[in-house]
């Protein structure tokens, strides 16, 4: 019962979000402001309806999962912009991208998951394999400044550019034409195969880290889809935003070590739901927190350039 009222949930959000003639506007920053607000509205309903109907550590689980999954997928938005900078895709077909890029992730996600509650519950070892990768992800955050992204070293564009016949330049917003009786893709499919392999990169960490978390398939997907799906609003109200947010990387670098850690001692030491849930909102409320408290002089130059590119 609750996997179906949960679909039904996600198809009326879907409707509401990539249908209803909005998929190809550009939403302003007011009405992508108050979409984000929605959803995160949305979301914590949800986690009260979960308390209400299956208890507090259930509800503690599912919020401190959508938390990390939340905070993971602003890490997505670095490189959205970056992608679409570098390929110099023109506003009006950012949402477009933006919508196909979700409903990518909704079903590569689910497919993740499943097969990950599956192997977890036949090998139990896998875990220890997923907490290290994360403390190895976390550090290597610790490791490396932001220093940008440069799409154009991304294996999959050279791997696309051998298989698949690419033109020159953009054919307005279509992602394939026909050349003399040929197929050839436009650089906007490019693009759309680049957001969808970030994201799945991006999900072989943030998929581990909610397993840290709890095992129940269902909260984690719940709290994926929650996660991802306001991310194509989100993207507009934090373009300008986010190059302000400097000291993020390092909170989600704590929260990768902290979730591995607690996978690699899942056998010896056992933390109560609500207490992740906690450790999980200081680290992250803390890193943003100092970020405005010590911001970068250039942080406000860098997201004028950022905004200024998009309204280019």
């Amino acid at each position: 019962m609750s996997w179906l009222l949960f679909t039904l949930l996600l198809v009326l959000i879907i409707l509401f979000d990539l249908g209803v003639g909005q998929r190809h506007r550009t939403p302003t920053a007011r009405q992508a402001l108050i979409r984000t607000f929605v959803y995160v509205v949305l979301a914590v309903c949800f986690g009260a309806w979960l308390g209400v109907t299956r208890g507090g550590n259930t509800a503690a689980e599912y919020f401190a999962g959508y938390l990390v999954e939340y905070a993971l997928s602003l890490d997505n938005i670095f490189v959205f912009i970056a992608i679409f900078s570098f390929f110099g895709v023109a506003d009006v077909d950012r949402p477009r991208i933006l919508m196909w890029g979700v409903l990518g992730a909704l079903v590569m996600r689910a497919l993740m998951i499943f097969a990950g509650a599956a192997l977890l519950e036949r090998f139990h070892w896998l875990l220890y394999v997923f907490g290290l990768v994360l403390i190895a992800t976390g550090l290597k955050f610790f490791r490396h400044k932001e220093e940008g992204v440069d799409p154009s070293r991304n294996p999959v564009l050279g791997l696309l550019r051998r298989l698949v016949p690419i033109t020159e330049s953009y054919e307005g917003s279509r992602f394939f034409v026909v050349r003399n009786g040929r197929i050839w893709a436009t650089p906007l499919f490019v693009v759309l195969v680049m957001i969808e392999t970030v994201d799945l990169m991006f999900a072989l960490d943030s998929i581990p880290a909610i397993f840290g978390i709890t095992r129940d398939p269902f909260i984690v997907y719940t709290a994926n889809v929650f996660a991802v799906i306001g991310l194509r609003s989100l993207y507009f109200v934090f373009n300008a935003v986010l190059p302000l947010i400097r000291y993020l990387r390092y909170g989600l670098a704590v929260t990768l070590v902290f979730i591995g850690t607690k996978m690699l001692l899942i056998d010896v030491v056992h933390i109560k739901p609500a207490v992740s849930l906690a450790i999980l909102a200081v680290i992250l409320g803390a890193s943003i927190l100092a970020s405005f408290l010590w911001p970068e002089q250039n942080g406000k130059a860098a997201a004028e350039e950022a905004g200024g590119s998009n309204r280019s």
